[in-house]
């Protein structure tokens, strides 16, 4: 997929971030936005965010990171908390590339690392946003652990392209948007690259787990906008709120007719709000 002429191939850098070697895609000048996709196989920075480089890299410094463990990323097996993992390896990154200060933009797993990062390194970051993201413990008011999330854990036992469908199809409210290209795309991100799978086999599995943060939300000191999914089947939407009521200076935004990933589904409206966000 292309869009502004930028592809995966050539908006694509590695940098040495500490002990990590984190791939990235980069396009655009202007204040930096890390873009931080969420935690399911398959999932990179360019499959998340291929329908937003362009239009933000209007404006913006745009990297699309993805995190330890995953796509082109080194395979790590942690000893601690993902979200600290990542939160540090984000702060290393910028060291590496010189950058003081970034806007952070994560969904779902990618969410809850981004909050993380927001709390350890508040001088770091600019403003945060977050879509459908993890990490405010258990839902009050729907099932838990949702559909989507069993769907997940079972792409992780077993990565078939069935299995990858249905986890996928849980991903949206209009299931046209699952195509065989977008398919095809994360299956072979996680099949052709055995090491990251390998790698979470021998993770324990308190660290392969959604770690709460819900006691240190109160220390995001960024402005914060949380988007949503009215439909999401990972993350409630109930836990927009939470993140609402928890971190001190935050709006909320839900999308009607959308899923989990209100970035890609609602795609136009997104950026606009986004960019809007961010620049203002």
């Amino acid at each position: 997929m292309t869009t502004h002429g930028l592809t995966a191939e050539n908006t694509s850098k590695f940098v040495q971030a500490g002990d990590v070697r984190l791939h990235y895609n980069e396009a655009g000048t202007g204040p930096p936005v890390v873009f931080v996709h969420g935690g399911g196989p398959g999932a990179s920075g360019w499959s998340n965010f291929n329908t937003n480089i362009g239009p933000f890299s209007e404006n913006f410094r745009v990297l699309l990171v993805d995190m330890p463990g995953w796509g082109e990323s080194d395979a790590v097996v942690p000893n601690e908390s993902r979200f600290t993992l990542n939160s540090r390896a984000f702060r290393d990154m910028l060291d590496a590339l010189n950058i003081e200060k970034a806007h952070f933009v994560g969904n779902s797993f990618g969410g809850g690392s981004s909050a993380k990062f927001a709390i350890d390194y508040p001088d770091r970051i600019g403003k945060l946003v977050l879509m459908g993201a993890a990490g405010s413990g258990p839902n009050l008011l729907s099932p838990f652990p949702m559909e989507g999330i069993k769907r997940l854990g079972e792409v992780w036992e077993n990565p078939t392209k069935e299995s990858f469908h249905e986890m996928i199809k849980a991903f949206v409210y209009d299931s046209s948007f699952v195509t065989e290209e977008l398919l095809e795309e994360r299956v072979n991100s996680l099949l052709s690259h055995p090491e990251l799978l390998e790698a979470r086999r021998k993770t324990p599995p308190q660290f392969n787990r959604v770690v709460p943060i819900t006691q240190e939300l109160p220390d995001i000191k960024a402005e914060t906008l949380v988007l949503w999914g009215r439909d999401d089947r990972f993350e409630a939407l109930e836990k927009a709120f939470i993140f609402q009521g928890l971190i001190p200076d935050c709006d909320v935004h839900v999308f009607d007719k959308c899923g989990h990933w209100v970035q890609y589904e609602q795609s136009e409206k997104f950026n606009r709000i986004v960019i809007d966000f961010l620049s203002s």
